[in-house]
């Protein structure tokens, strides 16, 4: 656990530094290159360090050992974190969205946005590359730790690799293709947008249904049930129910034994089916098991 902690931070802090040198740069390229995407790039940049530090305070939080207070352990508050940083990126989507629909509609009335510099083109690309690589680390480390809120700020980092695609598209279009092709601009922003929303919703999706203790994938609740059937001595199973907090699972059943078996033998039984489920799920799996006689 405290392993995983600590991998979940470092990978988080170095995300932190990296955010805090593309908004700079962003920021300082687009007052300098007079261009309004690169500003509203600044910004979604600037959006990461809300949920960088999101993530390391939750993190440190979820890898405490169980308490007076929280019997089941702080996996939540993971989930509770990836929950966040959903809501910031769907937040970003929508403003992205309304600020490219704004742009659009004064391109067509006839008010182009001002053409922008260089350098404001120079750091598209530049945060372009960075947050591409952020991403690849971020997630690879996240799937290897089984974090969901890692998971979750990877794709907050490829999110910002797509608004400076978009960002990129649009002040290269308006200072090679002339005055007309600056609506490139707020269209490549609109687009960019609805891959954020998409991404944030994915994400809200699984976060919220943990949160209101939605039951494991039916596919690992059917391995679930193949691991109980497969004990020789197990009869019959019910009252079968699963979770998932934060990071680690939660199952509780009852199984059936027969009558004839002595106490220490149904607790060995019931043991045995632990030792299985937590050899497929981790060592952190919750297991609850009531024993009855058939």
């Amino acid at each position: 656990m405290k392993d995983r902690t600590y991998r979940a931070k470092k990978v988080t802090w170095v995300g932190f530094f990296v955010n805090l040198a593309l908004a700079a740069g962003k920021l300082f390229a687009g007052i300098v290159g007079k261009s309004s995407a690169m500003l509203a790039d600044a910004v979604h940049s600037l959006s990461d360090f809300v949920t960088d530090i999101v993530v390391i305070a939750f993190v440190s939080i979820s890898g405490k050992e169980s308490d007076e207070s929280h019997r089941y352990g702080h996996g939540k508050f993971e989930t509770f974190a990836t929950l966040i940083i959903s809501m910031v990126l769907l937040g970003v989507g929508i403003g992205i969205l309304y600020n490219g629909a704004e742009k659009v509609i004064e391109a067509i009335d006839g008010k182009y946005p001002e053409q922008p510099g260089i350098i404001a083109l120079w750091a598209a690309i530049i945060s372009i590359i960075s947050k591409e690589i952020l991403f690849r680390y971020t997630i690879k480390e996240g799937r290897l730790i089984k974090s969901d809120a890692i998971i979750a700020n990877g794709w907050h980092h490829r999110s910002d690799a797509f608004s400076s695609f978009g960002t990129a598209l649009g002040i290269a279009g308006a200072i090679y293709l002339g005055e007309r092709w600056r609506i490139l601009d707020p269209i490549a922003g609109i687009i960019v947008s609805f891959f954020i929303i998409k991404v944030a919703i994915e994400l809200s999706v699984p976060s919220i249904k943990e949160l209101l203790e939605s039951s494991l994938p039916e596919d690992i609740v059917v391995d679930i049930e193949k691991a109980i059937n497969d004990h020789p001595d197990i009869k019959h199973y019910h009252h079968l129910r699963t979770r998932k907090i934060g990071s680690i699972y939660a199952i509780d059943v009852h199984i059936k034994l027969d009558k004839e078996i002595t106490f220490i033998r149904s607790h060995d039984i019931a043991t045995e089916l632990e030792t299985e489920l937590r050899n497929r799920y981790g060592r952190g799996t919750q297991i609850s098991i009531h024993t009855e006689p058939m």
